[in-house]
């Protein structure tokens, strides 16, 4: 398997200082670079050392998960349980209409705090989310800090003077009402708490929110509101969601959960053979399943707003008033890299605080070796990026943007978007798809030659359409979101066509790049159903591809197939055979920039026993 020179030269020297030191000095070379406004060459930027110096810091690199730089002078306030933990529910009103247990909406939370003087105000960092007290036998109540991450927050930055608070959305653990899966109910429960967190006498009126997958989405909603109390002053959602239903379709294509979310998923949590079970039975509840099969067949809603109810995107732009640090795996397959790629860009330009941290990882936290290195495979899904993806400086990261934001201490962070490309090389954008990029344009059947021979694709079978470039005559740099846009007919009104780009070697060695999928009744893109003439009417099928950041060599090839299904999506409801029509308006779309312009930088080195047994192979 064929890697870049840059990757290369990390694997076999990166565990030295000295040749960390002369990599960290060359890059140096790459100052005059469209981050020249945003960056300070001073060391003690931030009061602290900037990314690319972090690399010549003494931090821990060999344990399961990273360790702030710093110590802080505080211990946690002792309680009366053994977790040092309190316990506290927090009361507000749910619109009648939600049914359940409205009107006396209820929020089980507990909080952890510093043990600071007397009079010391200190800002909250709080992770809500549906699993604490429910199907885990790590949080057996909420009292107990999760080992995911809230141990690490209580270990790592409570010590700085900040409290840590974990809280049970509404129909979980001790929340009432029903699992609501991220709708009114929920959002409203969560705003409450968020309000109860800043109104408290030992709080400074701070509130900052972390937390990944569900727990990541959970920021979004509490940001909706905006500057109603303007106690959130900081979300840093990892790998969360913007919207429900942009978790499960693509393209108007289904994944395979997409029908079954609500109840089939979560339907379970907060029933547990109570007299208050019968909260669980909310409106919401059951419309949900019916909602997702609905989408799934027709395209639409069986009644109502739920999915409208459940995006959470626009109303963030238009109301939030703090800032974002959002964290995304470019190889999650559970809440795919579209939640983050173009958001960054789309939070900037609503001029939020914004920054961005997108490594090559899978649905995991950017500082855990083992489970980075457990998820990560060659072949292009995240393996070739093992170990340079792995953050060690990540909770030393988290720190400071915290200390800016909820405290007011230090000199603003950058807010530039750190991405790592597929074969482990990190550096800087000041926004992500880039702006100043290049645009390739290689036709069907011309600049990508068929080497298939066929231009039909049909549901069911395994093969179809193949086009191949030439070998590249240099490296190819690759940012963004590409598009295949693509003439096609139909046997009949439907069908459905999903992409796979491939880096091919010389030897024909392939690994994943990127792919695209789309329902064609959305071939215009959006969320308005086409009509079309079948056999007769040519239409133009926009696709989008998943967002990626890829280098590809010289002498490499570019692979392109097309195939009715692919990944974890559900075959099409309207099947339909796929005629491809080569020519001029059938073209793969790559969006390009060159490394010479970018500031390149390398992370503290991994020295824990995944990442030295995977340089050494």
């Amino acid at each position: 398997m064929a890697v870049n020179v840059k990757r290369e030269f990390n694997l076999v020297f990166g565990a030295t200082i000295a040749i960390s030191l002369a990599f960290l000095f060359a890059g140096a070379l790459f100052v005059e670079t469209i981050m020249d406004g945003l960056v300070d060459e001073d060391p003690s930027y931030n009061g602290r050392v900037p990314v690319w110096e972090r690399g010549l810091l003494g931090f821990e690199t060999s344990g399961d998960f990273g360790v702030a730089i710093e110590t802080g002078p505080y211990s946690v306030l002792s309680t009366d349980n053994e977790w040092n933990s309190t316990h506290h529910f927090v009361e507000y009103t749910l619109p009648i209409e939600e049914g359940g247990a409205a009107p006396n909406g209820l929020i089980s939370l507990a909080v952890w705090r510093p043990n600071v003087p007397d009079g010391t105000l200190v800002p909250v960092i709080a992770e809500f989310g549906p699993y604490f007290q429910e199907q885990s036998v790590e949080t057996p109540t909420i009292e107990v800090p999760g080992t995911w991450l809230g141990q690490m927050i209580i270990d790592q930055i409570l010590p700085h003077g900040y409290a840590f608070a974990q809280v049970s959305v509404s129909g979980t653990g001790r929340s009432n009402h029903c699992m609501d899966l991220m709708g009114n109910a929920e959002q409203l429960g969560n705003d409450a708490a968020v309000r109860w967190l800043g109104e408290q006498s030992w709080s400074n009126g701070a509130v900052g929110m972390i937390g990944k997958s569900y727990d990541g989405s959970t920021p979004w909603q509490a940001a909706m509101f905006g500057s109603e109390h303007d106690y959130l002053k900081t979300i840093v959602p990892i790998s969360g969601l913007i919207g429900v239903k942009e978790l499960m379709w693509r393209n108007g294509s289904a994944e395979a959960r997409a029908p079954i979310m609500h109840n089939g998923v979560y339907g379970s949590y907060g029933i547990d053979g109570d007299e208050e079970d019968y909260q669980n039975i909310c409106p919401d509840y059951l419309i949900g399943p019916g909602t997702g099969v609905s989408a799934y067949l027709l395209g639409s809603e069986v009644a109502g707003d739920y999915w409208a109810e459940r995006y959470f995107l626009d109303r963030v732009l238009q109301h939030y008033t703090g800032s974002v640090y959002l964290i995304q795996g470019m190889h999650d397959w559970n809440v795919d890299p579209h939640m983050a790629v173009p958001t960054i860009n789309a939070l900037k330009d609503a001029g939020i605080d914004a920054k961005g941290l997108f490594g090559q990882w899978d649905h995991d936290y950017p500082d855990r070796p083992v489970q980075l290195d457990d998820r990560s495979d060659l072949g292009g899904r995240g393996g070739e990026a093992f170990p340079e993806m792995v953050r060690y400086d990540w909770m030393q990261d988290l720190l400071e943007w915290f200390d800016f934001y909820l405290r007011g201490v230090g000199d603003q962070p950058g807010l530039w978007v750190e991405i790592q490309s597929n074969q482990g090389s990190w550096r800087l954008e000041d926004r992500y798809p880039p702006a100043d990029i290049s645009t390739l344009e290689w036709d069907l059947g011309g600049v990508m030659e068929n080497v298939g021979g066929s231009t039909t694709v049909t549901p069911g079978l395994f093969s179809g359409p193949v086009w191949e470039s030439q070998p590249l005559n240099s490296t190819l740099y690759l940012a963004g979101i590409p598009r295949l846009h693509v003439d096609v007919t139909t046997a009949t009104l439907g069908g459905q066509l999903y992409a796979l780009m491939e880096d091919c070697d010389p030897d024909d060695d392939c690994i994943h790049i990127g792919h695209a999928i789309m329902d064609l009744r959305y071939h215009a893109g959006g969320n308005d159903i086409q009509t079309w003439a079948p056999v007769v009417e040519t239409i133009n099928a926009k696709m989008e591809f998943m967002p990626l950041d890829a280098e590809l060599e010289e002498g490499h090839r570019i692979r392109l197939s097309l195939l009715a299904n692919g990944e974890d999506y559900l075959p099409a409801s309207t099947s339909s055979m796929v005629f491809i029509q080569e020519g001029a308006s059938s073209t793969l779309q790559l969006d390009t920039f060159s490394p010479d312009e970018r500031r390149y930088f390398t992370p503290p080195v991994c020295t824990h026993e995944r990442c030295i047994q995977t340089a050494d192979s």
